[in-house]
């Protein structure tokens, strides 16, 4: 079963989905869902509550809805209730919501928006760009932002080609090259740009996303010089990739007498006073 994990926005809020290429649908994560229908603030324990009432009135949904590993806020991947897109069509009608009619609407879009993409994979990259114009980001950053997607699925890839684990593994090896550029872990990380389920990589500055880029895309030309057989080998693998773009920003931190690792994000860094503060830290 191939799957493509992707996060969908309704009103700017996010819902983690997989698209299933073997049965040709989106799966979408209940929870989130019941989280953006609600606005509850614990849409876990919502949804466990009106999953047992469906089960109790014979509902098909909660006797058979799926799960699936997805990735959560402390960046590991954990078995989450999902539903395709018509098993959440019965869902909205359980959740008494203003939003149900605009969040059919969307889904709906979404389903025709992945036959789209399928057909012309540049439509895909002209949608991303219009999310990332909508939050505020500039389109050199944009530009920087897509690049760097592009090298993370050649080290996925390349991690997949040897081995690797989607999921922990994956976060594992991720964790190992940013603690060797940045001197942080991804944690630790997002923890200085104080950021909680937010993805890091969307709050790095131009330069922050250079280095990193930089990071994987050593690590990917070192694994295929090296070709490691082991996880233990792919962990040395990951911090000497690492170590390329640490030498680079150490070099350039010297040169310039500023940090590159900053609390701030690329859309900050437009306000001025926000900039200068930044260039003191």
């Amino acid at each position: 079963m191939t799957k493509e994990t992707a996060i969908k926005l309704f009103n700017e809020k996010q819902i983690r989905t997989l698209w299933d290429d073997d049965q040709e649908k989106w799966f979408f994560s209940i929870v989130d869902v019941v989280g953006v229908l609600t606005e509850s603030p614990n849409p876990r324990k919502y949804w466990s509550v009106l999953k047992t009432r469906l089960k109790a009135e014979g509902s098909q949904l909660a006797t058979n809805c799926s799960q699936l590993k997805m990735l959560s806020a402390d960046g590991k991947y954990y078995k989450t209730d999902v539903a395709d897109t018509e098993q959440l069509f019965r869902l909205i009608q359980s959740i008494p919501s203003p939003k149900a009619e605009p969040f059919k609407m969307w889904l709906a879009q979404v389903g025709r928006e992945r036959i789209d993409e399928i057909e012309d994979p540049e439509i895909g990259l002209d949608r991303l760009m219009e999310t990332y114009l909508r939050k505020g980001y500039s389109k050199e950053w944009i530009n920087q932002r897509l690049k760097s997607i592009e090298i993370r699925k050649e080290l996925t890839d390349e991690w997949e080609n040897r081995g690797v684990k989607k999921g922990q593994e994956f976060a594992i090896l991720t964790d190992e090259i940013t603690k060797a550029w940045s001197g942080l872990t991804t944690k630790q990380y997002k923890g200085h740009k104080d950021l909680k389920k937010e993805n890091l990589r969307d709050h790095m500055t131009n330069l922050e996303l250079v280095l990193n880029m930089l990071a994987e895309a050593s690590t990917t030309e070192i694994s295929k010089e090296k070709e490691p057989k082991t996880f233990h080998e792919n962990k040395v693998v990951a911090k000497q990739g690492g170590n390329v773009a640490k030498a680079a920003r150490l070099q350039l931190e010297k040169t310039t007498g500023k940090k590159v690792v900053t609390k701030l994000n690329a859309r900050d860094l437009d306000n001025p006073m926000l900039k200068d503060k930044a260039d003191d830290e």
